[in-house]
């Protein structure tokens, strides 16, 4: 385990150094920055395994210091902040943040957290191992290919641009064809801590996915809405 490296990006010395202290009691190894742009910087030399990142950060948004991080990294990112607003939580995790922890919380809860979000990780990098890159999707002709490792799709062999959360969305309805999924059951895959009262954040993810998929196909729309029911993927559509 001491081969996993976890970067704390937290303004506050004395909950910084807590959360140093209990990560590399079980094992991992830390580094700690004060500032995103500091994070920044050393994510041009280095990936961690994971991310954990204030929202409140004095030198700017942790929002938009985690666009920025995505450009450099696929690690996984775990927010960290004081707001407990349900509308701060939905705007994270709608952006691919793969959890959100509220401050105070327990050192407990915050390994626990981790070690989900790095065994999920661990788990779709494993299950993409000695497969090609590029996977066709069954009934889907050239439409669709995933890349299980990179956690990527192509569709007409363009790649697209997508969240986290919409990339494990756009999987579950390519993994079965036609069938209709509940906003429930996307939210149990897409989320690792999935939390249904926010189960209305899937149609804005829908919307998301579909705008991508027309810029490179105007004429198409693959995923259908089931009305009452859920979404599914019509590769023909």
């Amino acid at each position: 385990m001491g081969s996993i490296c976890i970067f704390i990006v937290e303004d506050e010395p004395s909950i910084a150094q807590t959360v140093q202290f209990a990560l590399e009691a079980e094992g991992f190894s830390t580094e700690h920055f004060q500032t995103g742009a500091g994070c920044l910087a050393a994510l041009e030399r280095a990936s961690p395994s994971l991310v954990l990142l204030d929202v409140g950060l004095a030198d700017g948004s942790g929002f938009e210091f985690f666009r920025r991080i995505r450009q450099l990294t696929e690690a996984p990112v775990i927010y960290l902040t004081a707001r407990g607003d349900e509308i701060d939580r939905v705007v994270g995790l709608e952006m691919g943040a793969d959890d959100y922890i509220v401050k105070p919380f327990s050192l407990r809860e915050l390994v626990a957290r981790v070690r989900a979000v790095l065994r999920r990780a661990d788990s779709a990098t494993v299950s993409g191992a000695g497969t090609p890159a590029l996977l066709k999707v069954a009934g889907t002709t050239d439409l669709f290919r995933i890349d299980t490792v990179r956690r990527q799709i192509h569709y007409h062999a363009q790649l697209l641009d997508l969240t986290l959360h919409e990339y494990r969305l756009l999987e579950t309805l390519l993994s079965y064809p036609e069938r209709v999924f509940t906003r429930s059951q996307l939210l149990e895959r897409g989320w690792d801590e999935p939390d249904h009262r926010l189960e209305r954040t899937i149609d804005s993810h829908i919307k998301s996915l579909r705008n991508k998929l027309r810029e490179i196909d105007p004429d198409s729309n693959p995923i259908c809405t089931h009305r009452g029911m859920g979404y599914s993927l019509m590769p023909g559509s």
